[in-house]
């Protein structure tokens, strides 16, 4: 991992560490975003409960998240849990580092193909993303949202177009789709009118949703967005809207595909 932060930790952050050494009564561990910094995970916390042997726990070259407990920074000492690591934070941290070292491959991948030390490219890059983003990768989404220009960062103009297009490769979000079918039946005398302003309505939820006429009254729907929760809503809102264009004499049904 090229990623390396120098001083020390602050205390409660959340780390990613290797075991270095296991004693009866305490765990060594190097702490692997940070430069030549070690800690020790006293047995207490580990986990809780008593421990007959700490090698049913942990071993040595095993990556685990800790959080920091203390920093003596004269001496040099730092003090790390294992069991206050809860399992929210455990996922997010290796969430955020799986992410970095994609984030690194990607650099890796630029660097040979201009033909240059990987080590040259990444301090270029970080030494200016770094003063704006804890991660590399929190860089490059804003590469992929519009929100950052390497050029205006203080990037070279060929490198940052070699990135960028990269970034926009490997990063952009895959969309996700959801299909289905829409039934509308009225005997009102104005129900073409009817059924017309209500899948005008449906459309105008949002850019993601496509209407196609299938006969007989059925129309399919499919919704295209880049996260569950913001089609989900858009569902429901197109929900309010077939509700409202029941009555005596109108029905309507929406019915997902059951791949979805």
């Amino acid at each position: 991992m090229l990623y390396k932060q120098t001083g020390y930790p602050e205390d409660d952050e959340i780390v990613l560490c290797k075991v270095t050494k296991i004693y009866p009564n305490s765990v060594f561990a190097e702490l692997l975003e940070y430069e030549e910094k070690s800690g020790i995970i006293h047995i207490s916390e580990v986990s809780p409960g008593r421990i007959r042997n700490l090698r049913d726990y942990v071993s040595v070259d095993r990556q685990i998240v800790c959080k920091v407990l203390r920093i003596d920074r004269e001496n040099g000492h730092i003090d790390l849990s294992l069991r206050r690591v809860n399992s929210n934070q455990r996922r997010e941290k290796l969430d955020d580092l799986k992410q970095e070292l994609k984030a690194e491959q990607l650099l890796k991948n630029v660097a040979k193909k201009l033909k240059k030390p990987i080590e040259e490219i990444y301090q270029e890059i970080s030494s200016k993303v770094f003063e704006e983003y804890a991660l590399m990768y929190l860089a490059f989404k804003d590469i992929v949202s519009g929100e950052l220009d390497l050029v205006k960062l203080g990037i070279e103009k060929k490198l940052a177009k070699e990135i960028t297009e990269a970034v926009l490769d490997k990063f952009k979000p895959k969309k996700i789709i959801i299909e289905g079918k829409i039934r509308l039946q009225t005997y009102l005398p104005n129900g073409v009118e009817k059924i017309k302003k209500t899948l005008i309505a449906i459309e105008k939820v949002s850019e993601t949703i496509k209407l196609f006429y299938l006969g007989a009254g059925y129309y399919k729907i499919r919704v295209e967005d880049f996260e569950y929760k913001p089609a989900e809503k858009n569902l429901k809102k197109i929900q309010a809207i077939l509700d409202k264009f029941n009555d005596k004499v109108s029905t309507s049904v929406l019915q997902r595909d059951k791949n979805d």
